[in-house]
């Protein structure tokens, strides 16, 4: 009788649901299951049917059992089980994920059973580690707040942005479009002590002049057609914090002005308003424009640009950095392949061999947008040169191009290990085995040095 009772539940289960579905009496005998139950399992429908439901190996049912009870298991007690995350041994006996929901069938107030629900999460849980072990190898010795780079030109940046952190100087970052000014700018931020205060961007190049001169200082009430009320600006949202001032190359002489009065006096007006307010914010700025170039011509004033051009950064392009591409390269390969979740193993050499002789006129950002159009167009085991952007893979390499022996032209699926080493190898030969001058090479400290001799058995 209750066999039947049970069966009207099972055909609506079936109809909702398409995750592995068992239903139970009682005692926890198995009476019916679905072909994804079965899938999950591992076991045919008349190994299951009639067993007791321990013949899955749920790990969480061991836990709740409890024998001084008619039923035997705890879920008749509490009604159900909501997202339990738990593990399920399979027929062939291997350990598999599962997220578990559970609760009792009822029949005119009198419990007649229990349906239970299984997810087999163990993919999603893996890829959930591989991304915990890729952002652990982000955190390598050659990566500094999201910026990767194994040149010594980089390794001095990331030891110039620490230095600058700790002072309340304007910063102006310059570099070509494409090269992570933004990532600068925010990393400084990250390792000020203002780090907990407001972080705020404004693209100068984005707004015109009377928007960006509301966006920036605020305006009161009636200032201009539009302004029902008073608006605080973005200064005094990022008071006792930093404010970024990206294409500050294309800020009108009009708003150089009023930028000019907050870095010397620290205050700010309102639009339609001539009361001071004092505001604490270290102004950090980028450009891809020569600004002096603009000086000498009258596009910009001197006085403006000298007073933020206290502390400069200059990236580099990726060109003049091509020991910088294989790591990058690594990077997004392994960013992407995990969000298109597409089976490619690693990048061919000839592959590799073509980046690093394109000379990345859009720089990283290009970098990243040759990995993205790869991956639509890889069918292969691996990412090869024809499957690169047209305009990188007809290029014709620079004359500079290192020897396929450097560490610049990595092997085949060569880890990130196998090229600091290589790297180390290559500085410590042009160092004669002076370690203070490799580590003058790559822009760490000897120490550093020392240590990575001691970790790859370099003698």
């Amino acid at each position: 009788m209750q066999e039947k009772s049970l069966a009207k539940y099972w055909s609506a289960v079936v109809d909702l649901i398409h995750d592995g579905v068992m239903i139970v009496d009682v005692y926890g005998n198995i009476i019916s299951v679905n072909n994804a139950l079965l899938e999950i399992t591992g076991y045919s429908d008349w190994e299951l049917l009639g067993n007791p439901c321990m013949i899955v190996e749920c790990a969480s049912c061991k836990k709740i059992k409890n024998d001084e009870r008619r039923h035997w298991c705890r879920l008749f007690s509490l009604g159900d089980i909501k997202m339990q995350q738990t593990k399920l041994t399979r027929k062939d006996g291997r350990v598999i994920d599962v997220m578990k929901n559970a609760s009792v069938i009822k029949e005119n107030g009198v419990i007649i059973g229990a349906v239970e629900t299984l997810t087999d999460v163990t993919e999603l849980l893996n890829k959930d580690k591989k991304i915990e072990a890729y952002q652990r190898e982000l955190q390598a010795e050659y990566t500094f707040h999201g910026m990767i780079g194994v040149s010594a030109e980089m390794q001095r940046i990331f030891s110039m942005i620490g230095n600058i952190a700790e002072s309340d100087a304007p910063v102006l970052i310059l570099g070509e479009s494409g090269t992570g000014k933004e990532l600068v700018a925010r990393a400084i931020h990250d390792n000020s002590p203002r780090k907990d205060k407001p972080y705020l961007q404004v693209n100068c190049a984005a707004l015109n002049e009377s928007i960006l001169e509301s966006e920036l200082f605020g305006h009161v009430k009636g200032a201009f057609t539009g302004a029902y009320q008073n608006r605080q600006g973005r200064f005094e949202a990022a008071n006792g914090g930093d404010i970024f001032l990206d294409e500050i190359g294309d800020l009108p002489q009009s708003i150089q002005v009023k930028l000019l009065r907050v870095l010397e006096e620290k205050v700010i007006e309102r639009v339609g308003d001539n009361q001071a307010i004092p505001v604490d914010v270290r102004i950090i700025t980028a450009t891809n424009r020569d600004l002096i170039k603009l000086v000498e011509s009258g596009q910009y004033r001197g006085d403006f640009y000298y007073r933020i051009n206290v502390l400069p950064i200059e990236i580099p392009p990726l060109r003049e950095r091509p020991e910088d591409i294989p790591v990058l390269s690594e990077n997004f390969f392994n960013h992407i392949k995990l969000k298109s979740n597409k089976h490619i193993d690693g990048i061919s050499t000839e592959a590799m061999n073509t980046l690093v002789g394109y000379h990345w006129p859009g720089n990283i950002r290009e970098l990243k947008s040759a990995f993205e159009f790869a991956f639509v167009t890889c069918m292969e085991k691996s990412i090869q040169a024809d499957h690169l952007p047209p305009a990188v893979r007809q290029s014709v390499p620079a004359p500079s191009t290192p020897e396929p022996s450097s560490p610049i032209f990595p092997q085949e699926n060569q880890s990130l290990n196998e090229k600091k080493k290589l790297a180390l190898e290559k500085a410590l030969e042009q160092a004669k085995g002076n370690q203070s001058e490799a580590a003058r090479i790559l822009g760490v400290t000897r120490v550093t040095v020392w240590n990575q001799m001691k970790k790859y058995n370099i003698s």
